[in-house]
């Protein structure tokens, strides 16, 4: 458990989670997902099953490929597309994506005590045939956590992203993020300019100054801490003018993309990104020791040499263990 489990209004906190993987059929994930929590399996489209029963909410099962899902759903939404122009498009994204696009599960916030029915999902999963993103070299799937935040001011988001941004290094060693998701630059990691600004001492805005900081820097969902659900979630209009993809959904969470799909192993489960996800938890509710990594972190980037020939990652990790934060 993280060293903060509840909201600030009391409520227990929650994480959401997505998995890929491939290996398996829409309507076999989906019947899997219903008996694991107890749920009835219905389709928003050929490409989609929602399983609802759940007092979380509705768990989500689909082929995450945007543009074949809204093929998908065209006869019940949009009749006027059902012709066969579209046909012939479906099938054609249909098969080029049955090689290379992952079925994705999505939970619903989770509050902390159910996180780990998650693992047994996984080894369900796993032994129905789920394959990740090690099983072949054109897979790049993923597992994504959702935090929601214990709270919403600015101070509470700023510790979470600067802790985020002194471990970067160390997560992605940790990570030993597959080949093929890196060549897809699915999640860049933030500049070592933001990093400087963000970690100095004196670094302390409101909100709205830190709103706008991280939409210069960052416009983008392409980062492995993506705020941008967050951010809009606190200010609509401010993240709008800035970034509008309808990708982008509000919800007072973190969106953690880093951690490789693995679910082929017989030994991997939700534990291993969990376990180093805890790590930033426990530095962003220590502000004492935030500090003190911040200000070794600045000075590792204020030494061009130190920065040629220096392993912040190693670092960071030695860091960590002397001050039993892992």
């Amino acid at each position: 458990m993280p060293p903060v489990t509840h909201r600030a209004d009391g409520g227990e906190r929650r994480v959401g989670v997505e998995l890929e993987f491939s290996g398996l059929t829409l309507d076999e994930a989906a019947a899997l997902v219903a008996a694991a929590v107890g749920g009835a399996v219905s389709a928003p489209g050929r490409y989609e099953r929602s399983i609802d029963g759940d007092p979380a909410g509705a768990w989500q099962v689909e082929v995450d490929f945007g543009l074949l899902k809204e093929l998908g759903r065209r006869e019940r939404h949009r009749p006027e597309l059902a012709d066969a122009a579209g046909d012939l498009a479906e099938d054609v994204l249909r098969l080029l994506a049955a090689h290379v696009v992952p079925m994705e599960v999505v939970s619903p916030p989770l509050p902390l005590g159910r996180l780990a029915m998650m693992n047994d999902l996984i080894a369900e999963l796993r032994a129905a045939g789920a394959r990740g993103t090690g099983e072949e070299w054109a897979y790049a799937f993923g597992l994504q956590l959702n935090p929601e935040m214990p709270d919403t001011d600015a101070d509470t988001v700023r510790h979470y992203l600067q802790a985020f941004l002194c471990l970067e290094d160390w997560l992605r060693e940790r990570a030993d993020v597959d080949l093929t998701r890196r060549l897809t630059a699915f999640a860049e990691p933030f500049s070592k300019a933001y990093a400087r600004r963000v970690i100095a001492a004196d670094y302390a805005p409101g909100l709205d100054g830190l709103i706008d900081d991280y939409l210069e820097a960052n416009p983008t969902r392409n980062r492995a801490l993506d705020l941008l659900p967050l951010l809009l979630y606190l200010d609509p209009a401010r993240v709008r003018a800035v970034v509008d993809d309808p990708r982008v959904k509000p919800r007072p969470t973190l969106h953690y993309r880093l951690p490789n799909s693995e679910i082929e192993h017989p030994d991997w489960d939700l534990g291993v990104a969990w376990g180093d996800w805890l790590v930033v938890e426990r530095l962003a509710a220590s502000p004492a020791r935030l500090q003190a990594l911040c200000a070794a972190y600045a000075h590792f980037l204020s030494q061009p040499l130190e920065r040629l020939v220096g392993d912040w990652s190693q670092t960071a990790d030695a860091w960590l263990r002397e001050h039993r934060l892992r």
